[in-house]
């Protein structure tokens, strides 16, 4: 515990989030972003717009068009340097204040429809390990919380750093790569410029058309029959500069950092850096990345593969970072699993709430966000300064160094 609460002090940016899914609002707070970062809004809100996308989505993506307010932070379109506060407004909120009302007793005029205690815990959800913990008889008071609505606050604050990333030139892109056991092909590398090339009104952001299809029919089997579906996605990301991370400490490696942040994400079980799973089974010929002599007097050496996903030993080496996540079916099925009524402890059926049949699209840009707060955590680490004028002359004076490193080789 003591390692953790170092790691964290030391952090460059952190984020923390507040709210309920049907209470009044999200709240975020965002520290550690440098002064003088020019804010788009648009952009902002085009990232929460594009979680709230992808085919499988239920209901609730019609009621809400997500927005958020920054509220604190930032003056005249720029970052202070101070901690920037955002909310995140819940349009569902006026069906549910006669259930989620904060004061002790519901307030005249309270609109909505007061909802019963939930007492039936899902399976593979929050529901039961987190009444057992906090000690709640309404397992509401958990479901509320746990809920993926709470990734849009992930969003909103990922969104800011991959605004930071991109002012030096990094990039971040994902795509949906298998739904069930629909899957692109073990060895089909998927570009960065193919997965950005993909239209955020795309309904499952798959790379191939036709395997989309298969993927939006296997989705329509499933909510036919009252069932729920996962599946997999990666996050590449281009530009990212060399040194990045660090090996002398397990808390500071960087490939440990992004599983965290992916692994983070509700209903992900696993999580892949560059094939991922693969190089369990693969002899070390085919897993490791061959080193290159430079092409040209600019060039550092080069990779004919990128296996590894662009981190060695904890640390990025130049080529595109690519991170995969796996997410089970969500825990809410329209044909319940067996559960148990906590009052009685007898069988029951367990409770249903309102949620899709497939998230996976949604995941991906919510694996987007996460990852972009961990590299530009780690930027800041290495390039850090308190401006963004004081960034670029770090940034620009290591990016010197590297080039003399390879223009000028150590003679014998």
């Amino acid at each position: 515990m003591r390692n953790f609460f170092v790691y964290n002090a030391l952090r460059m940016l952190r984020f923390l989030s507040a709210g309920e899914s049907h209470g009044q609002a999200l709240v975020i707070t965002l520290d550690g972003m440098p002064a003088g970062l020019d804010v788009d809004i648009d952009a902002l809100n085009a990232q929460l717009r594009r979680r709230q996308g992808g085919y499988g989505r239920g209901r609730r993506m019609a009621i809400e068009s997500d927005r958020a307010e920054i509220v604190a932070g930032v003056r005249r379109g720029k970052t202070t340097g101070a901690p920037i506060a955002m909310l995140i407004r819940n349009r569902d909120w006026v069906n549910w204040q006669q259930t989620m009302h904060v004061e002790r007793e519901m307030p005249e005029g309270a609109s909505g429809t007061r909802r019963p205690e939930v007492t039936r815990p899902r399976p593979g959800h929050a529901d039961l390990a987190g009444a057992i913990k906090y000690g709640h008889e309404d397992v509401r008071d958990v479901l509320e919380r746990a809920s993926a609505r709470e990734t849009a606050s992930r969003v909103a604050a990922g969104s800011l750093a991959r605004q930071l990333l991109a002012r030096f030139g990094i990039r971040i892109a994902s795509h949906v790569s298998s739904i069930g056991d629909v899957a692109l092909a073990e060895d089909r590398v998927v570009s960065f410029d193919e997965a950005r090339a993909i239209d955020d009104d795309d309904p499952l952001r798959c790379v191939d058309p036709q395997l989309q299809q298969q993927m939006i029919a296997f989705i329509d089997a499933s909510k036919e029959a009252g069932d729920t579906v996962g599946g997999s996605f990666e996050v590449i990301c281009t530009g990212v500069p060399p040194g990045l991370g660090s090996y002398v400490q397990w808390d500071r490696k960087l490939d440990g950092r992004l599983a965290q942040a992916v692994m983070c994400i509700h209903a992900i079980k696993a999580v892949g850096i560059g094939i991922g799973p693969e190089v369990a089974s693969r002899p070390g010929s085919r897993v490791h990345d061959e080193i290159l002599p430079p092409r040209t007097d600019a060039d550092a050496p080069g990779r004919p593969t990128n296996r590894a996903g662009g981190l060695e030993g904890g640390v990025t080496n130049g080529q595109d970072v690519r991170v995969t996540g796996f997410m089970k079916p969500i825990a809410t099925l329209m044909k319940p699993l067996r559960s148990v009524d906590l009052n009685t402890l007898t069988d029951a059926p367990a409770a249903i709430e309102r949620s899709d049949v497939c998230a996976v699209p949604a995941a991906a840009v919510v694996g987007e966000a996460m990852v972009a707060l961990v590299l530009a955590d780690a930027f800041l680490e290495k390039f850090g300064g308190d401006s963004i004028d004081e960034i670029d002359r770090h940034y620009a004076a290591t990016a010197e160094q590297v080039r003399r490193r390879f223009t000028s080789p150590t003679t014998a």
